[in-house]
């Protein structure tokens, strides 16, 4: 065996060995080769947490604490940690070949039948991709291939991706000023106001316009009733597609299969992704009439003309199946429409008592805590932490996991996986009312939070 082969044996790591690595290495490793900033970031407010086991709803640590994860993965575990039924399809697929473009994929086609039958309207035909920005990639490509215009319009406060066309219609500048001229050719709309968006159309032909019917990193902000209705009559009124992006809110998150459904909506494409594979293969979807696709792709000539290495793999599609599976036969969608009433009736009720909660918004079990940040020389700080600090106390002290709105940092979300008992609701609730007690502004939970950080940095 050559010397350079014998030393690069001896310097890469084992599964074994990456399986019982200990907190101060994951931290080392991400300081040298990943990213250290987002570790001392998580450092700080004590996330930094080496989780070895999940299940469910719960999760622990290396020292056999026990978390509640109402973070959900952002919405992509919508059936909890490692669902039995989803790792037991993967197990049974994997003799067969998981990637092999040179074949038709069964398990891809099944896949794409069952998204057909239960999306709504006639929307049937999907392309498979890997993340939730690649489905919106794929939409964006496919409104313009199929109409033959460049304009997309997009939403102030929307969040598509962080891929570069994904990006370019993604409604916060922070997130796009770094990386200099995006995608040309979009223009942003007031979210929620359709006489803008008629303006809008009616001045700049579109090829089509993209909406998220709950607004997610912006904050979990609903539209006002009917809008989405308004914009389905107004895209096709101007001959704009109507793309919407359930990434986030899909697969019951909302209550219903689909945010859309609220409405009885049918957009031209649906991006879907998160737990389209049931928390455990990343796959995205980006499902078209198919009228839309034909115009699209539709002839021997450009039915390659976007295309995906990994999209639609056969682990991923079985993934998909079981997962599809599992949410329409226990009906969860119809359980997060009760459990999401219960808890925001319980959550609103603590609005009403605490002046620090500034609103309490949702639907399903997609629900956004705003918190009223502080005054005068503390606002500013106030306004990009407080989500942090509260975030923080309810991991630290409670044992619950949950993150802010990317932007919205005011905002705590709440996304647990639909499976989630009314018993753990009650423990969110009760512990967010005992943070409420101890911290009625934001002075005293920024105190509170600058001592576990110093405690942080001195257990190291």
């Amino acid at each position: 065996m050559p010397l350079y082969t014998e030393k690069l044996n001896e310097a890469i790591s084992s599964l074994e060995e990456a399986l019982e690595v200990d907190s101060e290495e994951i931290r080392r490793n991400y300081k040298n080769y990943m990213n250290p900033y987002f570790a001392m970031m998580l450092g700080l407010i004590g996330f930094d947490k080496s989780f070895v086991k999940a299940e469910g709803m719960r999760v622990w640590d290396d020292e056999g604490k026990e978390y509640l994860d109402f973070l959900g993965g952002y919405g992509a575990l919508n059936l909890g940690h490692n669902p039995k039924e989803v790792l037991e399809a993967v197990t049974k697929a994997m003799d067969r070949p998981n990637i092999l473009q040179a074949a038709l994929n069964p398990l891809a086609s099944v896949l794409a039948k069952n998204l057909a039958v239960i999306t709504p309207g006639d929307l049937q035909m999907t392309f498979f991709s890997n993340s939730g920005a690649e489905a919106v990639e794929g939409a964006i490509k496919m409104a313009r291939a199929a109409t033959g215009k460049d304009h997309i319009l997009y939403c102030t406060g929307s969040f598509h991706g962080k891929t570069v066309g994904a990006l370019s219609i993604t409604g916060r500048e922070k997130y796009k000023t770094p990386f200099g001229s995006l995608m040309g050719d979009v223009e942003s709309v007031p979210f929620g106001d359709s006489g803008a968006l008629e303006k809008t159309l009616r001045n700049a032909p579109a090829a089509a316009f993209i909406l998220e019917p709950i607004q997610g990193e912006g904050g979990i902000i609903l539209p006002p009733e009917g809008y989405i209705r308004e914009v389905r009559a107004l895209c096709s009124q101007h001959d704009a597609l109507f793309i919407m992006d359930e990434v986030q809110t899909g697969f019951g998150r909302t209550g219903r299969m689909f945010a859309c459904e609220y409405e009885a909506v049918i957009p031209d494409i649906l991006c879907l992704a998160k737990s389209l594979g049931g928390g455990v293969m990343p796959i995205g979807a980006t499902v078209a009439k198919e009228e839309v696709w034909r115009r699209a792709y539709g002839s021997m000539d450009k039915c390659l003309l976007h295309t995906s290495t990994f999209g639609g793999n056969t682990l991923a599609a079985a993934a998909g199946i079981a997962a599809l599976e599992k949410l329409t036969r226990e009906n969860l969608a119809e359980q997060a429409e009760e459990k999401g009433q219960y808890f925001l009736k319980r959550l609103r009720k603590l609005q009403q008592q605490y002046p620090i909660i500034r609103e309490v918004r949702g639907r399903g079990l997609m629900i956004g805590i705003e918190f009223l940040p502080g005054k005068r020389l503390l606002k500013k700080i106030s306004e990009e932490y407080i989500g942090a600090l509260v975030a923080g106390e309810l991991l630290n002290h409670y044992g619950m996991i949950t993150a802010y709105t990317l932007n919205n940092p005011n905002v705590i979300r709440l996304e647990p996986p639909l499976i989630i008992r009314y018993e753990e609701m009650d423990r969110m609730v009760d512990a967010l009312e005992e943070i409420c007690k101890k911290h009625r502004n934001f002075f005293s939970l920024a105190m509170s939070s600058s001592k576990t950080i110093i405690q942080s940095m001195v257990s190291r």
